[in-house]
């Protein structure tokens, strides 16, 4: 293999937000035994193995932030979430730029998000970034890889510079390499896009177990590719987590195998440096890389997930509905206090990073005249703003079954923010959220979504934290 063929792994690390809205706590999980919750699970298996062997220093990746801030808040997994900060700027004094990326902030699907809530899931995530790693994101990864073009503007108008997709999701001569191409935008706007080998990646995530060895697999997937840029792209947690030893298997093929095959291993902000795209192509809007129904799975349900699916279109009717009524309040209240709603909510991320208070976020927004009682509404409606962004993170809609505990955390927040909105306005906007919510029917679970809400409200009421 010639001197000028690359590899890039790409590693997606994301949980969501587990906590429990009502206490910020998360509750034991059923199936992360020993362990107390799936986060803990995961990083004993997979976050902090990776960590101590250094694979952080040698791959592309990015930390989801609701996961972020996990590693960074708990006092079990803070050495490896220091270790994975670490490694982004070893790779920057290395190489000179550093090797992780930002995500969107809840792993919403962009291409089902009203565009005010694409920019503000951008926006945050660009925050949360700049808040643990130090600097500002050149790359950000989109959830499922999920586009359209409208997405893409999105990155563009925040100064972003790249993304990845899969090979699927884009129509253009690639020759089956990397790139990065050129995807053309609106006002002169380019963005550069990487495009994963899906099914090199595919092998690796679901077929590990079938190669004898990391050198095996490199040898019979890589060594005829010649030159350019090959990206695999996947789930970080493919790596000790899915796979147990996978964290070994990736270590020896980044640090040893790859390289005595003539590779030299490549994260994809150092590529784009030194290979400016030259080549434009056009994405295929509304793909994912995880469903071949283009977002119909986060939407209305497809063949992707067994058994009657039409409970996600109903679950994301009844969010969507509840999404326009909060919004309606907020904007009413954030304009009778001289705020522009949207860039205010936006902006609301420092808050949200602990990185000031409430009031002394409103005085950085000039904001410091308001009442004290219009200070305090102001705040509880931003803070349910935050929450109806939460209800939105993609886990809620990829499984087979509505009584899970993904659609579960959903309705979770999404009662955290009517509460929110009743203690700031006297309006109560659940009898129509219950009322939407009870057309999302589980027939092998026997329940609606109106059930689950209704068992979220008990507890809730029985451990005082609704009076």
């Amino acid at each position: 293999m010639t001197t000028d063929s690359f590899l890039c792994f790409h590693c997606h690390f994301y949980q969501p937000p587990r906590e429990d809205p009502f206490t910020g706590q998360i509750p034991r999980e059923a199936g992360a035994e020993p362990y107390h919750d799936y986060n803990e699970k995961i990083t004993a298996e997979c976050y902090q193995p990776n960590a101590l062997l250094g694979n952080f220093d040698h791959i592309s990746f990015n930390v989801g932030p609701t996961l972020a801030a996990w590693l960074d808040a708990s006092r079990h997994a803070h050495e490896t979430y220091d270790r994975i900060v670490q490694a982004d700027r070893n790779h920057a004094a290395r190489v000179g730029v550093g090797n992780a990326i930002a995500q969107s902030a809840h792993h919403t699907i962009l291409p089902l998000a009203r565009r005010r809530d694409k920019i503000a899931q951008v926006a945050w995530g660009i925050a949360s970034f700049e808040h643990h790693f130090g600097r500002k994101p050149a790359g950000m990864w989109l959830p499922e890889m999920a586009v359209d073009y409208e997405t893409l503007e999105t990155l563009a108008g925040a100064g972003l510079t790249f993304t990845i997709l899969s090979s699927e999701q884009v129509g253009g001569d690639t020759g089956g390499r990397a790139g990065p191409y050129r995807i053309r935008l609106s006002a002169g706007r380019s963005m550069a896009v990487f495009v994963r080998d899906r099914f090199l990646s595919n092998q690796l995530s679901f077929d590990m177990d079938k190669f004898p060895d990391p050198k095996t697999w490199a040898g019979q997937a890589l060594v005829s590719r010649g030159p350019g840029l090959s990206l695999i792209a996947t789930d970080g947690e493919t790596f000790g987590h899915h796979n147990r030893g996978g964290e070994h298997f990736l270590h020896s093929l980044l640090l040893r195998d790859a390289p005595a095959l003539g590779l030299q291993v490549v994260s994809l902000a150092r590529y784009l440096a030194d290979h400016l795209p030259q080549i434009e192509i056009e994405i295929l809007e509304m793909t994912a890389w995880s469903c071949g129904h283009h977002v119909a799975r986060w939407a209305t349900g497809c063949e992707c997930t067994p058994a009657d699916s039409r409970w996600k279109g109903a679950l994301r009717r009844a969010l969507d509905n509840l999404a326009s009524e909060m919004d309606l309040v907020y904007v009413t209240e954030a304009r009778a206090a001289g705020a522009d709603p949207w860039p205010l909510r936006d902006a609301y991320i420092a808050v949200v990073l602990g990185q000031m208070d409430g009031p002394a976020f409103l005085s950085a927004q000039g904001l410091s005249n308001l009442s004290t009682a219009a200070a305090d509404r102001l705040l509880k409606l931003l803070q349910a703003e935050l929450y109806r962004q939460r209800m939105y993170a993609s886990c809620a809609f990829f499984f087979e079954e509505l009584a899970r505990i993904e659609p579960g955390y959903a309705i979770a927040n999404a009662a955290r923010a009517l509460l929110l909105v009743k203690q700031a306005t006297g309006e109560d906007l659940a009898h129509g959220f219950r009322r939407d919510l009870s057309v999302a029917f589980s027939a092998r679970a026997g329940v609606t979504g109106a059930d689950l809400y209704d068992a979220i409200i008990a507890s809730a009421q029985a451990n005082s934290y609704i009076k």
